[in-house]
């Protein structure tokens, strides 16, 4: 059974920078795609980053958080990371890592089977 596992979540003043980590463990392989999406209350869950892990390549939505965001993947650590620097009010939601065993990045949360329980990011105002 693959098991997501989200961390490091918080509360920041905006202006300032939050790191977000996922490890994950089971049965994936080396093809699989990891993305983060998040949830606003009373909104949709919003595609943010996705790295594919064999491959190394990235994408991001590029509306809402790019050049303030970025994926990357820590090898010794085995996690996938989102550094959030510049955080608005506006990045205020419950951030989910998500995982498909497949190697191509999605936007759809549809496409991703697995789901960590989501981390808290707060941004005051």
């Amino acid at each position: 059974q693959v098991q997501v596992v989200e961390s490091g979540g918080g509360l920041v003043q905006a202006g300032g920078s939050l790191r977000l980590s996922c490890q994950v463990s089971g049965p994936t392989g080396n093809n699989y795609a990891l993305a983060w999406f998040r949830q606003a209350p009373g909104k949709e869950r919003q595609f943010v980053a996705c790295l594919s892990w064999g491959s190394g390549l990235k994408s991001y939505n590029t509306d809402s958080v790019e050049g303030r965001f970025t994926i990357s993947r820590d090898d010794a650590r085995n996690t996938v990371d989102l550094q959030m620097n510049s955080l608005k009010p506006e990045d205020t939601a419950v951030y989910y890592c998500a995982v498909r065993t497949f190697p191509l990045c999605r936007r759809n949360a549809d496409d991703y089977a697995y789901w960590g329980q989501g981390t808290q990011v707060t941004v005051s105002s």
